[in-house]
């Protein structure tokens, strides 16, 4: 965890502090997102934060298994999930690498604003890949810093030296899409429902 989860629990109030950015393009996500649902779904969600996403997915499903690496963050995840009367996410500490995960034994997963995080993203691709039963769905948002964010993709190694930016992968949504293929996924959507920098797919694993 180490760097990561100290920058992120520096942040954790701040950042649930803040409001969500563009809500046409969340509610978006939201929306195709819960149209992929059932109710007897199990679904993992990796870099759940302040678990904001995971409980508004929650009723419509089984359970979800939440994880982040910031105990801080997940300490707002908790209260957020006790005031909304969320009882089905479970709020777990670990990183991608350690997490016990099971194979086959997730419907879907979710990554949200975190692949570009890692710094070894494909092995959490082939991962979650494992970890999903045959036919099961990955969806993500991920930002790909080399499709539309200019000055600000310059700036991130001086924001990073100075402890106001984590790590951050550089890479195409092209490049993205080709790993989630290397590691067998099927891409069913790959669109931008907000900034042209972010890009929204779903993936599935081959039945």
């Amino acid at each position: 965890m180490g760097s990561s989860a100290k920058f992120w629990d520096k942040i954790a109030q701040k950042y649930a502090a803040q409001p969500i950015k563009d809500e046409q393009a969340y509610a978006k996500k939201l929306e195709i997102t819960q149209g992929y649902f059932s109710p007897d779904m199990s679904i993992l969600e990796i870099g759940c934060g302040t678990g904001s996403t995971a409980i508004k997915h929650a009723p419509h499903v089984s359970q979800i298994r939440a994880v982040d690496v910031s105990p801080k963050m997940l300490e707002v995840a908790h209260d957020r999930a006790a005031e909304a009367g969320v009882s089905n996410v479970t709020f777990e500490c670990s990183t991608v690498e350690d997490m016990d995960l099971k194979p086959e034994s997730y419907d879907m997963a979710l990554a949200l604003s975190i692949l570009h995080l890692l710094e070894d993203r494909q092995t959490a691709i082939q991962r979650i890949f494992a970890a999903l039963k045959p036919g099961g769905r990955f969806v993500t948002s991920t930002v790909c810093v080399k499709d539309g964010f200019g000055l600000l993709g310059m700036l991130i190694p001086v924001m990073q030296f100075i402890g106001m930016a984590p790590f951050v992968a550089k890479f195409t949504a092209t490049e993205l899409e080709a790993d989630f293929i290397k590691a067998g996924f099927e891409v069913e959507m790959n669109t931008k429902p907000g900034h042209k920098g972010v890009a929204f797919m779903v993936l599935k694993k081959p039945q």
